[in-house]
This record gives structure tokens, sequence and C-alpha cells, in this order.
């Protein structure tokens, strides 16, 4: 028996050992990851209203415009990609298909009906693929961006008939009515924007003949000569979408266009070796949570989320950022704490991005040190009526140790100081050293917006108090915000030691001791084992609500250890805090506990989900963060298959809520599978 045994070991370890290197091919910066991550996220859809996003999901180096996947049994659209989807202020599609393949055998004149055709539909990271399968021939379309200004379709067809092929090659559009038009140009074809410079242009390398409808609303583009395609062999076509906002930024691209249609090999050579480091700079952290196939096809997901909501300089915005989401209305902007967090994600796979993210918001700081709430494309429309908690330090430090990039410290470090000074110059209504959170214009929701935190139940009784001509603040001092600039002056102490500032950093270490040793004595109640924010005048623990706020002094290192004992035990408590998906944004015995309708009052947030579990990881709670981390993992709908990472989660089943495709919920949940252990 024990031969038996024996002789079966030894295939069996073999057979352990090949699935080992198969696993291992995946986190290989050699392998080719594009290929192997495919259809990690489905972004299947064909847009039924201009102005309705659903079904958005691809874009790539910051371009402004994006595209979806029809469905499987779309096949009246079969030839095409939605889309576009244009994006300014607002986003607009437009056109459900803009570029539809259109196929007719030249011999007989009968149009292939592509309809008909055996479909196949890939996502890879950074590139759409169609392939269709049609009488004699193979259809390969794929989809790149070759610039922050212009995407390239290449159509690739094969004969696999014993003869050759003669082929009349065109395409078809329809345009959503409002406000677009479509005019010919010397290029091919160009959608003109209502009342703007902005266009959308559909060019190729040859010769064609294009018809436009009466409404201006539909077009065919034909090519002239007929495609030649021999027995057995192939022939390709180029075709390029480019959309620009004014004059300046078509004639800058004009003299790209040329190179990207006649060595586009060269371009998707590049795209390839360009997303396989994303990818493997991603995955090659050593957390034992990348051992997990499923959790490295998340990692992959949260790169090409992030990616997609990349806007590169347009309009007033000087530098590159990232939106919260281009799948949802009124997301349209860079957020300044959204900033700092997707940073620290950016960082570990696209380190010029992180940077560039800092910068997109510091270029709207102003005199008195604070930096704007959200910005625009349109100015008009940045809200400077609150900022958000100051997390810009724990960004830039990050991204220093990443790349060692002294000269980025320097740059960002006296901006960081003058931000951090404001807010103990505009919102410490007292001057007692400890702050709130408040407004420039006197009013409590902008006061709220400032927090992050817009509903939360802590701020349903809040009043505001006058402290200058410059800033007003609620009536309470937040133990969120003070720890949170209580991290940064320690963050500080450490960007001023890089630039051998020491008398600063000696200062404002001592700053630090001093914020830390107040807000652990002055913000914990001992019965409830919980910090709170806290009522200016009195002094009186504001007890209303337990929220994440009661858990940032874990994640900043404030409070002591019998103190991080009694927040630990509510974390685990799965009345309160260890739900379903765990962390929600309200205890979930509250009375006000409604993750459906309060945003802010029971959803469970990514952000202060990953500084809870960071929080049990730094008092010794391993074990607990071990499995909050699997429930935050396992639980969240669709996570770990290929549905869109969500705004935020419900804590009770599980449901992904608000908007698709999010970044700062894809940059933690990146952060915590990449984290090394």
């Amino acid at each position: 028996m024990r031969q038996i045994i024996s002789k079966l070991y030894l295939p069996f370890c073999l057979l352990m050992s090949f699935s080992a290197c198969v696993e291992k091919e995946a986190i290989d910066s050699k392998a080719d990851l594009q290929e192997i991550y495919s259809n990690v996220l489905n972004i299947s859809g064909i847009p039924q209203e201009q102005f309705k996003l659903d079904a958005f999901g691809f874009s790539d180096l910051g371009a402004w415009h994006g595209y979806a996947l029809p469905h499987q049994d779309s096949t009246s659209y079969y030839g095409g990609f939605s889309g576009p989807l244009s994006m300014k202020m607002w986003g607009q599609w437009l056109s459900k298909s803009i570029s539809q393949l259109e196929v007719t055998n030249a011999q007989t004149n009968e149009p292939i009906d592509l309809s008909k055709a055996k479909a196949e539909m890939t996502y890879n990271p950074g590139l759409l693929q169609q392939t269709l399968k049609v009488q004699d021939l193979s259809i390969t379309i794929k989809l790149i961006f070759v610039s922050n200004r212009t995407s390239l379709l290449q159509t690739k067809i094969f004969n696999h008939s014993e003869k050759e092929l003669n082929l009349y090659i065109g395409w078809k559009g329809q345009l959503f009515e409002k406000g677009l038009q479509l005019k010919e140009t010397t290029l091919g074809i160009k959608v003109a924007f209502e009342n703007s410079e902005e266009e959308f242009i559909i060019q190729t390398d040859k010769t064609k003949d294009v018809i436009i409808s009466k409404d201006q609303l539909s077009y065919r583009m034909i090519l002239k000569d007929r495609l030649e395609i021999p027995a057995g062999k192939s022939n390709t076509i180029n075709l390029l979408h480019s959309h620009y906002f004014n004059k300046q930024e078509a004639l800058a691209e004009s003299s790209k266009t040329e190179e990207y249609l006649y060595n586009s090999q060269n371009a998707f050579t590049d795209n390839k070796t360009r997303w396989n480091k994303y990818l493997s700079n991603a995955l090659s952290s050593k957390s034992s949570l990348l051992e997990k196939k499923e959790n490295r096809k998340l990692a992959v997901k949260c790169v090409q989320t992030l990616l997609t909501n990349w806007r590169s300089p347009a309009g007033d915005l000087q530098h590159s950022g990232v939106f919260p989401s281009a799948a949802y209305q009124g997301f349209y902007g860079f957020w300044s704490w959204d900033s700092w967090k997707q940073a620290v994600a950016l960082v570990r796979f696209n380190p010029e991005l992180a940077k560039s993210n800092l910068r997109s918001m510091f270029q709207y700081q102003d005199d008195m040190g604070m930096v704007a709430d959200c910005v625009y494309f349109d100015p008009k429309e940045n809200n400077w009526r609150d900022t958000k908690a100051p997390l810009a330090s724990w960004a830039v430090l990050e991204i220093y140790k990443a790349t060692s990039d002294l000269e980025f410290v320097k740059e960002m470090y006296p901006k960081l100081v003058k931000y951090h000074k404001w807010w103990y110059q505009y919102r410490d209504h007292d001057q007692n050293g400890l702050c709130e959170y408040g407004s420039t214009d006197g009013t409590l929701i902008a006061a709220k917006w400032e927090s992050g935190m817009d509903n939360a139940v802590r701020f349903d009784d809040s009043k505001m108090l006058k402290n200058n001509k410059n800033g007003w603040s609620m009536n309470q001092e937040s133990v969120d915000l003070n720890a949170y600039l209580q991290a940064e002056k320690e963050q500080l102490v450490k960007l001023a030691n890089l630039l051998d500032k020491s008398e600063e950093a000696q200062k404002l270490s001592k700053q630090a001791n001093n914020l830390k040793e107040r807000i652990a004595n002055e913000f914990y109640d001992t019965e409830e084992g919980f910090f709170y924010d806290r009522e200016i005048i009195s002094g009186k623990l504001l007890t209303v609500q337990q929220g994440p706020e009661g858990w940032i002094p874990l994640y900043t290192n404030i409070a002591n250890q019998e103190q991080a004992n009694g927040v630990v035990k509510l974390l685990t408590d799965t009345t309160k805090f260890n739900t379903k998906v765990p962390f929600p944004t309200l205890v979930a015995d509250h009375k006000k506990f409604n993750p459906l309708k309060g945003y802010w009052r029971g959803p469970v947030w990514l952000d202060q989900a990953y500084f809870g579990i960071k929080s049990l990881e730094l008092y010794g709670y391993t074990k607990e963060a071990d499995l909050l981390s699997q429930k935050l993992l396992q639980n969240a709908e669709g996570l770990l298959q290929d549905a869109p990472i969500r705004e935020n989660y419900h804590p009770i089943s599980g449901k992904g809520l608000n908007a698709n495709h999010f970044s700062w919920s894809a940059a933690h949940y990146l952060m915590l599978l990449t984290d090394e252990d």
C-alpha cells in the first residue's frame, strides 16, 4: 500500500508544482498580462439615451472620450463599438455606434450581413476587440487609444476561401439628436457640437465617398478602392477617432495622425508594452492576498477602473487627474480628497499620474492656502465653498517612498505646509489648536461636504459659527479631522527631514506629540469605548453616532492600546460594524441606520473600510483584520466577478450602490490587495 501511495505521490507533487508555475505566470513581468486578463470587467452595453451613462466602461491615456462593447446578443450592432461617449462638464453619447463596419462582396455586389456572424467580444486591459466569423471571412476589429485625444480602430479581414476576394468596405453611423451635427471634411467626417469649438473627427488614410443625411444625423463613408484579399491572406484598414475641444488641439494632433494610420502596428506594440508594465507593477507585490487568482483579477480591474477615469489637461485643468467616475453624471471633475487617496494607489503602477493627481488640485491653491473641494474643465463651476480632509501629505509621502523623487517633495512641501496652516487659521473657531469642519460661505451643507461625510448623523444638530471673514466652523471639533491633522504633522516631519529642514521638523514633531496626547485624552469615551466629536463650548462628547470617525485615531496611531481594545470590540461585533460587508458608515443597530437612503448613514465606503483594516493591523489584531478583509472582498456584490467596482456597498445585503466604476473604491481595494504583509 505504501508503494502505491509513493508512486502516486510523485506525479501529484509534479502536478502541484506545475500548478504553482501556472499561478506564478500571471505575476511574471515577462508574461503577456494584457492577454491573460481578458474580460475581467464586463463593459457590455448599447447606450439607449444620449445622457444616460450606464453602458460606459473604457477609456485610456487621459482621453475625454470612451466606449463600451456591444452585448453578445446585440447583433444589429456587430461591426462597431458602443459610443463614443464625449466627456466635458457632463457626459453625452454621440451615437449608439458611430463607426459600424459595412462589408460588400464587390464581385456580386451583395452586402455581407454581419449580424449573422459568430461573434466574440473581448475587453483586454487597454484594448477592445470584436471578432466576427461570417461566410468565408474572419473579421477582427481592435480599438486602442494612441494619445489623449485619439483612438485607433484597426479592422483586419482574413479570407478563408480558396479564391481571391474583392470587397467594398465602409462605415455607417447615426448621432443622438441633441446639439450634434455631422459635416464632411477633407479628413472624413466631423461631429460638430452646438455653440462650441468642440469636435469629433472620423478619418482614414484611404480615398472615400461620404454621404450625409439631410438632417445631418447619419452618414455612410465608403472606400473608393476595393479591398483585395488573396486566398488564405488578410488585409487591414485603419480608422481614427479624434476628440478636440478647440482648433489648437486639432492642429497639434494633426501632425501625428499620419503616423497613427501608417504605423499602426507600432501603436499596438506600444499599447501592449505600456499596459503590461501597469499590470506587472500592480501585481508585483508580495502580498499574500495576491496569491489568489480571483484577487489578482480584482487588482487588474482596479487598474482598469482608475485609468478609464483618467483625464488629461483640458479647459482650465492644467494637469492630468482622475474623475471619481466617468460613468456617473456630476462626477466630471477632480475632487481633492479623492485625488489624495487615488494617488496612493496610482503610484503603485503609474507614478507620473499619481504626481499629476496631486498637482491637479494644488493648481487651485489660493493665497490663503486653501485647496478647492472640486475643480472642473470650466473654472466657473469650481467649488470654493469648502475643501476636504487633509490627506495630501500622506499621498506625497507615499509617492516619495515609491519613487524616491526628492524634486517632487521639494515642489509640494511648501504647498502642503501652507495648506496645513490654513486649517488652524480658518477652521479653529476658538484658536485652541483643535479644528472643525466648516465652509467659506457660512452654510452648514458646505461644512458637511468638507467632512466628506455629507449627511452623517453626527452633523444632524450642528450649527455654524463665524471665525473670520473667510471662514466658518461647525460648532463641533471633529475627531477624524484632528486625527488627520495630527498624522499630517508627522508626515510633514518626515518630508521636512528629507529636505534638511530640521528646525521645521522639530517644531512639527512637538506639535504632533501634543496633539496626539490631546486627542487621546479629550475625544475618547471610556464607557462607550469609542472616539467621538466634541462640542466646542461645553467640551461635551457628541455620542449621537458611532461611525468611521471613531476608528481614525487608531488608523493614525493616536489611541493607546486600551482605547484601541475598546474600539476593536465594536469593530468586530456583528451587530455593530462586523456586518456582511464590514465597516458600515453608521453602526448597524442605530435607529437612523439606512444604507439605501442614507449616503453616509450605513453604506460601506472603501476608504473608511481600508482605514479600519489598517487600524486593526496596527494594534495587533491581524487575525481580525484578515477575516474582515476577506469579507470586504468576498461579500461585495460582483466584486470578484466581472461587475464594475461600485461607489459603496450595502453592509447587510452586499449590494453595490450608487456610481459604477468608482475610483477611490478601486484605489482602496488595490491598496488592500497590494499592501505587503
